[in-house]
């Protein structure tokens, strides 16, 4: 699922960044770390009604509205807010899309 990569990436984009400071200041990491969280809120705004009904404990509107806070107040973005997101946040979410492909497979 392009969720689940865009997530392996981003894990392995801030690997060895010890803090928001440090993962703001590497430009490219930053950078790419915003572009799958993008990517990752594109997708879930494709997925059906159906599915994101079925499993309505995962925050999927939250998803989409930061994707659209990066695509259109890109400059605006809090470097610790995304940092606390990557370590809170998208851990929850690959687990629980994990359990939602076990589920359908």
């Amino acid at each position: 699922m392009a969720i689940v990569d865009a997530i392996l990436k981003v894990e392995r984009f801030v690997s060895g960044l010890e803090n928001a400071d440090e993962f703001y200041n590497n430009e490219r990491t930053f950078d790419a770390v915003l572009m799958n969280l993008v990517v990752i809120g594109e997708t879930v705004s494709k997925l059906s009604e159906e599915l994101t009904g079925r499993f309505h404990d995962i925050p999927w509107n939250k998803i989409k509205g930061l994707r659209n806070i990066i695509a259109h107040n890109y400059f605006g973005v809090d470097a610790e807010e995304v940092w606390q997101i990557i370590h809170s946040s998208l851990l929850i979410l690959k687990e629980d899309l994990t359990n939602l492909l076990k589920a359908a497979g």
